[in-house]
């Protein structure tokens, strides 16, 4: 090896190559598309939920979301109200929306917690509603989620309006059966005893048996609509405790509503709240 290569070779700096691009540059782009590649195909964006966030690493987040390309302020408040009202409409989470002003920001709250999201995409709350809002504030900031329309109004029901049982067709047509099979018992046992046919003891043990059957189906259904109409009255009380059907606010806004005017009244400013 002649001199002159030697010199260049020695006076190159450690992890660059001989025209002086560091080592490595060619592969740390790609390494990048690979993990975002691999994200796309080990989690659905479409059904993105709190347990998917859990299992999410540092990494694999930082090749998902790209924090430039975010959505903020307004937009993301009204993304994340459809979003959530969808979610709320579809019975995969419980929770009333309020929207508040001065400073604007988001609040969903349920007898099991509260979140508040602000424009600048940052959340706080406690309970299953911060858990299950956080997908949402997630995914709404990113430009390729398509959010739902926007329903007017409000989304949870009146409880008055809560039927007091399913009274499906399957019910209807498990009684029904159970009616038939007890009175095929009943009369397979009472022709039996008056024909005094030497098959008696037969007739009358399939008997016992359609009205056994009978029987369970009764018990099946009886127990299976108890169970609709007290699912009924416990939606019913979830739904009085974050003020449908009252004129009453909710415990939970007067507490936000307290903790700005404290915040205010210290630093005499409009309170900050991000996280």
């Amino acid at each position: 090896m002649s001199g002159d290569g030697s010199h260049r070779n020695d006076d190159a700096p450690a992890g660059s190559s001989d025209d002086g691009e560091p080592a490595g540059s060619d592969t740390e782009e790609p390494s990048v598309e690979a993990l975002r590649r691999q994200v796309e195909e080990k989690y659905d964006f479409d059904d993105f939920g709190p347990r998917d966030m859990e299992r999410m690493t540092p990494e694999e987040w930082d090749a998902a979301f790209d924090p430039e390309t975010w959505i903020t302020g307004t937009e993301l408040l009204d993304r994340v109200e459809a979003d959530m009202k969808q979610r709320i409409a579809d019975r995969d989470v419980f929770a009333r929306i309020e929207r508040l002003s001065d400073p604007d920001r988001l609040v969903a709250y349920s007898d099991e917690g509260y979140a508040v999201v602000f424009g600048d995409g940052s959340v706080k709350g406690e309970g299953i509603v911060l858990r299950d809002i956080k997908p949402s504030v997630a995914l709404c900031s990113m430009d390729e989620y398509e959010a739902p329309e926007l329903q007017q109004g409000e989304v949870l029901p009146h409880p008055s309006e809560v039927p007091e049982g399913s009274g499906s067709l399957g019910h209807r047509m498990m009684l029904f059966v159970g009616v038939a099979m007890a009175v095929m018992g009943v009369l397979l046992i009472g022709s039996t005893v008056v024909s005094g046919s030497e098959r008696a003891v037969i007739g009358t043990a399939f008997g016992l048996g359609f009205i056994v059957v009978g029987v369970v189906l009764f018990v099946i259904v009886a127990n299976a609509r108890l169970s609709d109409r007290f699912r009924s009255e416990e939606y019913r009380d979830r739904l009085r405790a974050v003020g449908r059907g009252s004129d009453e606010q909710p415990t939970v806004l007067d507490e936000l509503e307290t903790d700005d005017d404290d915040a205010t009244d210290e630093s005499g400013d409009t309170p900050s709240h991000g996280l």
